[in-house]
Formats: C-alpha cells, structure tokens, sequence
C-alpha cells in the first residue's frame, strides 16, 4: 500500500525514441529522493500514458523525448490526460527541446521542461517545490 504522503512520478518515453538512459537515471535519482516511481519503457503512445497515469494514480508524469517530436507529442499526452479527466496531473518533461519552443509547451498545459545539462537535483527540487498529491484521488 502506497503512503499517499509520498509523490508518485510515472517516467514516460513517448513516441519511437529508443533512448531511454536518461530517462533511467531520471528515475532512479526521483526514486533515491524518496519518490514512488513508475517507468512504462519504451516506445508508449500518448494513450499509453496517460492511462497509465490514471491508472497508477500518479501525481506527475515526467516525459523524456529526444526525438524532436516534442511538439506533437507533449500536447496528444496532454489531451488525453484532459479526455480522462486527469488534466490535474502535472506534467513535466526534458530532453532536446528548443528553447523557442518551451513557451508553446508550457501554453499547452506542460509545467516545465528541462534541457540537456539540468542536474537530476534541479528536477527533484522542482518537483518538491511545484508537484502536489493531487486531492481527491483515492
């Protein structure tokens, strides 16, 4: 039984991105900062994901996309999380995305996105500082 105290994170590769270290790393430094952890793996669709998210009835989804389909990807994540009723789950992501387009992003509903060179301690306080269990949920 989970502590509902304890943020729970899924860790998504979206998309046919096949490079998933970082997103592992992610994972572990989230885990090892005593948050719960759910990483899907690769290759998931936007559908995925975000049924994923429900169904783990998780707090945060944090997406790593290093294809360059950010712009596509991000906002079809976000809609299906809406079409669930889940828009309450914060979303945040990192990986090669232009700087020109994280405000398009953040418009769309994604709560921040971290470039190449974030340290794994920037996004754990981020997370400890943006991230709510969402109320509600039981």
């Amino acid at each position: 039984m989970s502590d509902k105290n304890v943020l729970r994170i899924l860790v998504a590769k979206a998309g046919l991105d096949g490079h998933d270290r970082g997103a592992k790393i992610i994972a572990r430094a989230l885990r090892d900062a005593g948050f719960e952890v759910i990483y899907t793996g690769l290759h998931q669709t936007p559908e995925m994901i975000a049924e994923a998210a429900v169904q783990e009835d998780v707090d945060a989804i944090g997406l790593s996309i290093l294809s360059g389909a950010h712009m596509t990807l991000f906002p079809a994540i976000m809609k299906e999380l809406d079409e669930r009723g889940a828009e309450d789950i914060a979303v945040f992501g990192g990986g090669i995305v232009p700087d020109d387009d994280i405000p398009q992003l953040k418009q769309a509903g994604v709560k921040e996105i971290f470039t190449p060179g974030a340290s794994t301690q920037t996004i754990v306080d981020w997370i400890h500082d943006h991230v709510e269990p969402r109320a509600g949920v039981v």
